[in-house]
């Protein structure tokens, strides 16, 4: 028998349990369609709206937003259209979060499985991030409807904006949460420290105010504003702004100099995300040999 085990491995098989990381996630599309599909009727499971969650969420979210923010400090008259900037960034905030915290959670709340059988545990954290983009998709048209009534007409770069914003989020959303779940297992106190960051990423990025309101108050050249202007997330926020809200903008907000280089910025953010997912992947990999134990 042992004689055999070299052949076998020498032909192209593998040991089990020894997976190759995220490429093993394209390998298994069957599983993770199951996934996905388990995990959304899990979650709307005797529930009265079901999907249409994805609407009702983000719209109690902008309404309260909007009247805050626009109306008690007025940045509705300073913003406009304040309405398509504020959705704009509401978007890419719950994409970001909804993945990263599913992913946190979803090697804990797949256990049974783990102790079960043999599968990519990679498949865990990639389903949460199908999962958000079910729920991303509706907010999107809603945005783009919106944004279409007060004149958006979208051009080449206003779709490569809203993709490399798009793209940056996934990357970064999925490269932490396979940080954070393999961590998670051990630990069950990261769950807290990542709700902690999702309760502040809304506020450390452009989301609710203008960047260049930051850029009066700490100064443009200042250390904190070059941390906050390299922050990814703060990047992909002004992405979706340059998808949506920059067409509509009055012709002297156009001029910010902002948009001259956020695509580039962009381009460098997406990098720095990808490269984020690989050491992810790789610590997740790592760790993820004590998962049945520890579970």
């Amino acid at each position: 028998m042992t004689d055999r085990a070299p052949a076998a491995l020498a032909a192209g098989m593998r040991r089990p349990g020894q997976g190759r990381g995220m490429v093993d996630v394209l390998n298994h599309g069957y599983l993770l369609k199951l996934l996905v599909r388990k995990e959304l009727r899990v979650r709307y499971q005797a529930s009265f709206l079901g999907l249409a969650w994805s609407y009702v969420k983000p719209g109690v979210q902008f309404v309260v937003f909007y009247f805050v923010m626009g109306n008690f400090l007025e940045l509705a008259r300073t913003i406009p259209p304040f309405a398509v900037y504020l959705f704009s960034g509401i978007v890419v905030i719950n994409l970001y979060s909804e993945i990263l915290g599913n992913a946190t959670r979803a090697v804990i709340q797949n256990g049974a499985l783990v102790n079960k059988i043999y599968l990519p545990r990679q498949l865990f954290p990639a389903s949460s991030v199908l999962v958000a983009l079910v729920h991303f998709v509706p907010q999107l048209i809603v945005l783009m409807v919106g944004a279409g009534v007060v004149g958006w007409r979208p051009g080449p770069w206003e779709v490569a904006a809203a993709l490399l914003g798009s793209a940056i989020v996934l990357t970064l959303a999925l490269g932490l949460g396979l940080i954070f779940g393999a961590i998670n297992v051990a630990y069950r106190d990261v769950e807290n420290i990542v709700d902690l960051i999702l309760m502040v990423a809304v506020w450390f990025s452009p989301v609710l105010y203008p960047l260049d309101r930051v850029r009066v108050v700490f100064g443009a050249d200042s250390l904190i504003m070059t941390i906050y202007e390299a922050n990814p997330l703060t990047i992909a926020v002004e992405l979706f702004h340059r998808a949506f809200w920059w067409p509509v903008t009055t012709p002297e907000l156009q001029t910010s100099a902002l948009v001259d280089d956020v695509m580039v910025r962009g381009v460098l953010a997406l990098g720095f995300s990808v490269v984020l997912l690989v050491i992810g992947d790789l610590v997740f990999k790592r760790l993820s040999r004590n998962f049945a134990q520890e579970l």
